[in-house]
């Protein structure tokens, strides 16, 4: 979503792609039915890591379970621990995954998460000690930690250019789904066997088991997925990318825009080959020490450049900021503090907790709408503030009622409404909009180490919130949603101050608002174009005529299917 020529593109042909590809947006994703497989098959693994992100706050709050993990559930810094170590599991997913899924393709990546996430759903779900839900959970953050970053980036790479902004709100969509449906599972196995005392203990362990049915799905669907092109460019295994590209757009191989989509990947990998080939001529031997020093060379080199440090931070603080808002303070703990808030009985917490749920998943439509003609900025600042009134009035009732919460119902409520507006907050802005703003600050050099710092930032930040969560609520009450509101108006500030507006920025400008007078993004762009220009890829927009030129890719597939 970023501004500027798509990478590995040649601004010439990529106009004659323009002309030749298949409808946009949502009309382009359901008009082709292996690119509408892509698109479900992408939301799987945003729902299953929604769905993991939500499920375990319920079952926290669940009678049996408390009961059968009392020695862990009963302290503040354990129970914080039982929550937080999926997230830790998940930072060393994150960083191990982008090696993974150079060395063993996205596809067996994603076969492998898969499989390491569902060991640790058994160990979770068969647990009768404390011992095998801190294993099984940081097993399962290992796999989620992977599949967030190995799905997204492989039907990224699968999918036409022209639905890529598309799949990204269907991620976001999906995982705030995962969310919603997390919660009102919760909400309803808690019944089984009643709420209290005689609650059976398969009211927790069907939640967790539950998260196996999309893990499943989503391993036994990417067994008869093809690789990805741009894993097979970069092994050479050119005719293959070819011929995966042919059959996902429905096009003969020949064709004009499989071949121009084939040239960016190729223009791209030979770009990234060649730029390392030029910094770090001493590590282009191919052994594993060479590639280690190489790419450690290549994140250092993100410190000693001022407009790269510049990004890093901007990346790194908004991933910051996202989680010091305390939205993972409230998915986590949400039934807690309803309970905390007046709410009556574990199942009516519960209750309140699915409609976080439902209006966080509300608020995320409107967004990735319209993204994209509000700006960046105007989302995150509203949001950010928003988000610490929301919690500075919470502040200020927990204070003033905590201990009579019984004779002053409406002001529980009122909390309680807080909380829920919070969450709308957080999804139209926060949720999605950081991710978007991460993903395209970055010359095409370092994109994809940038934003692997920045995810790791999110996880590392992730794991030490839900750490330190229940002892914040434990020993200072209110002054937890003081501290949280405090860091929302910072991350509000930071965005006003410090972040440049993204939207719709070429190259050029982009270079200009981070302060890189040696404009590094525009000196990348014309290294691609000078390759664009040496592997013909330039030629195919220059081009008057073409077997596909003058019938448009989407028209070619409605012939086939009157066919």
């Amino acid at each position: 979503m970023g501004g500027g020529h798509a990478g590995g593109a040649s601004p010439y042909a990529a106009k004659h792609r323009q002309a030749l590809q298949g409808q946009s947006g949502w009309a382009g994703l359901v008009h082709n039915r292996k690119i509408f497989a892509n698109a479900v098959f992408a939301s799987l693994g945003g729902l299953l890591y929604g769905y993991n992100q939500g499920v375990f706050s319920g079952v926290l709050s669940m009678y049996s379970f408390d009961h059968r993990m009392a020695s862990a559930v009963s302290n503040p810094g354990t129970k914080g621990w039982l929550v937080s170590i999926l997230e830790l599991g998940a930072w060393v997913g994150v960083l191990s995954t982008g090696y993974l899924a150079d060395k063993l393709s996205r596809k067996y990546t994603i076969m492998l998460a898969v499989g390491v996430f569902c060991v640790g759903v058994v160990v979770q779900t068969a647990a009768f000690q404390p011992s095998s839900i801190y294993g099984g959970r940081f097993i399962t953050g290992l796999g989620v930690g992977s599949l967030s970053m190995a799905v997204p980036l492989y039907n990224a790479e699968l999918s036409p250019p022209e639905v890529r902004g598309s799949l990204v709100a269907l991620q976001q969509l999906a995982i705030t789904f995962g969310i919603l449906i997390s919660f009102w599972i919760d909400y309803g196995t808690n019944y089984i066997g009643g709420t209290g005392s005689e609650q059976s203990e398969i009211a927790w362990r069907v939640p967790l088991a539950m998260q196996l049915v999309p893990a499943i799905i989503l391993g036994i669907g990417i067994i008869f997925m093809p690789f990805s092109p741009r894993w097979l460019v970069n092994q050479g295994r050119d005719e293959e990318a070819v011929a995966v590209l042919s059959r996902a757009r429905r096009l003969p191989p020949d064709s004009d825009l499989v071949q121009i989509e084939f040239l960016e990947i190729k223009a791209q990998y030979l770009f990234e080959k060649e730029l390392n080939a030029l910094k770090f001529p001493q590590f282009q031997d191919g052994s594993f020490s060479s590639n280690f020093k190489l790419g450690l060379h290549a994140y250092m080199s993100l410190l000693t450049s001022r407009t790269l440090f510049y990004r890093v931070a901007v990346g790194s603080m908004t991933m910051f900021f996202q989680q010091w808002t305390g939205v993972n303070a409230i998915l986590y703990y949400a039934p807690s503090i309803f309970s905390d808030l007046g709410l009556t009985g574990n199942a009516t917490s519960l209750l309140a907790t699915g409609v976080v749920g439902i209006v966080m998943f509300l608020a995320t439509i409107p967004a990735v709408i319209w993204i994209d003609k509000v700006g960046r900025k105007p989302v995150l600042i509203s949001g950010a503030f928003i988000m610490a009134a929301c919690h500075l009035i919470v502040a200020v009732l927990t204070a003033l009622y905590h201990n009579s919460w019984s004779s002053h119902p409406t002001a529980g409520w009122v909390a309680c409404g807080c909380v829920w507006v919070f969450s709308v907050a957080f999804g139209y802005s926060w949720g999605p909009c950081s991710w978007i703003l991460v993903a395209e600050i970055w010359p095409l050099s370092i994109r994809g180490k940038g934003i692997s710092i920045a995810s790791s930032s999110n996880w590392m930040n992730n794991f030490i919130v839900g750490q330190v969560t229940p002892s914040m609520l434990t020993h200072i009450g209110f002054g937890t949603f003081v501290f949280f509101g405090a860091f929302a108006f910072l991350g509000g500030f930071f965005i006003m101050f410090f972040v440049p507006e993204t939207k719709g920025l070429t190259l050029e400008e982009m270079d200009d608002v981070f302060g890189d007078r040696e404009g590094l993004a525009v000196a990348d762009q014309q290294r691609q174009n000078a390759i664009a220009d040496r592997i013909g890829l330039t030629a195919f927009g220059q081009r008057k005529g073409g077997s596909d030129i003058d019938k448009s890719s989407h028209e070619l597939y409605d012939d086939e299917g009157k066919a």
